[in-house]
């Protein structure tokens, strides 16, 4: 006779459930714990070369603009060509306020950060009452881009125009431009890390999926197309106007030209492509290699720019996924082969 099988307990099969859980939360952010750990050595390769930490720094900010361009495009297909825009509204808005009205710093950019955010609320606003599609919501975002520069030249008195503006009042820890900065930055990206990946795996990540997937299919299924777009375009343009916050009182100098389409937008909408649009590491992963690559072609001014031009028609029209995402593919491939 077969032996009847054994009862299951109740509190060993729900201890069972929340270890799996628990372990899945623990796989989940890993690469985040990865990363942190990672970056947090680079002062100890460079050292204190002032060159070097300052194109560390820079990178972080790259990645940081990179991840709030994920969520905003990566997630919900909304291609915000104002990324240098909403940085700079981020460093203007805290600049100006700290300058004119003597406020702190730990008000100045909660301030310009809401006054990004509310900007990415707009525009995604318009888009989806307009029902525009990636490319209009392009070109509208990119003739704002255009718009606030000349905003940006034209009102002299409060931005310096041309020559820019020096940030005199005490920037604290930012502004110091040592290792305490660095690991600010590094603070701010492995947060902004850690909340794209708590967003993928919430409802609002599966809302995101399936409106990036087929939007009117989303909107058949009953998702509120326009309150996830609004949700996607106020985060992730809250992230890049913080970033460009911190980097203003990083440098202690910003210009129009700091926040130009060819600084911001086109290297991270390079650095992006390059690592897979809409993976949680493409950011870190395309500012690591780019941000070399800039500073290289940095001296050759439009060449710059040209270059980027080739490299992104060589992704989008050979590498769609990102390259990253293709080797990987093809070494798996290759493996399963063997």
């Amino acid at each position: 006779m077969s032996e009847a099988p054994l009862p299951v307990d109740a509190d060993d099969a729900a201890a069972d459930t929340t270890r799996r859980a628990r372990d899945s939360v623990w796989w989940a952010y890993f690469p985040v714990m990865v990363t942190a750990v990672v970056l947090a050595g680079v002062p100890l390769v460079i050292g204190d070369s002032r060159f070097f930490m300052g194109l560390a720094v820079l990178g972080l900010a790259y990645a940081g603009y990179g991840v709030g361009f994920n969520i905003i495009f990566g997630n919900t297909n909304q291609l915000f060509l104002c990324l240098g825009a909403l940085a700079g509204v981020g460093a203007y808005g805290s600049s100006i306020l700290g300058s004119e009205m003597d406020l702190p710093m730990l008000v100045t950019i909660p301030l310009s950060v809401a006054g990004a955010a509310l900007l990415g609320a707009v525009f995604s606003w318009v888009s989806v009452r307009r029902r525009l599609d990636v490319i209009f919501v392009g070109i509208i975002t990119l003739t704002f881009s255009l718009m606030f520069i000349n905003l940006l030249l034209g009102q002299r008195d409060l931005t310096g125009g041309e020559t820019g503006l020096v940030i005199l009042y005490d920037a604290g820890v930012v502004g110091r431009r040592g290792t305490a900065s660095f690991y600010v930055f590094l603070a701010v990206l492995v947060a902004f890390l850690a909340a794209h990946r708590w967003i993928q795996r919430s409802h609002i990540g599966w809302a995101f999926r399936a409106l990036r997937d087929d939007e009117l299919a989303a909107e058949l299924a009953g998702i509120d197309v326009a309150r996830y777009k609004v949700v996607g375009g106020i985060v992730g343009s809250a992230m890049v106007g913080l970033i460009g916050a911190l980097y203003a009182h990083y440098e202690g100098f910003i210009s129009p030209t700091t926040f130009e389409l060819g600084n911001v937008d086109v290297p991270v909408l390079v650095m992006v492509a390059f690592g897979g649009i809409g993976s949680l590491l493409a950011p870190v992963i395309g500012s690591a290699v780019f941000t070399v690559v800039d500073e290289v072609l940095r001296p050759f001014s439009q060449l710059r720019v040209a270059v980027y031009g080739v490299i992104l028609l060589t992704l989008f029209l050979g590498f769609r996924r990102g390259l990253i995402p293709a080797a990987t593919d093809l070494l798996r491939r290759v493996t399963r082969r063997r």
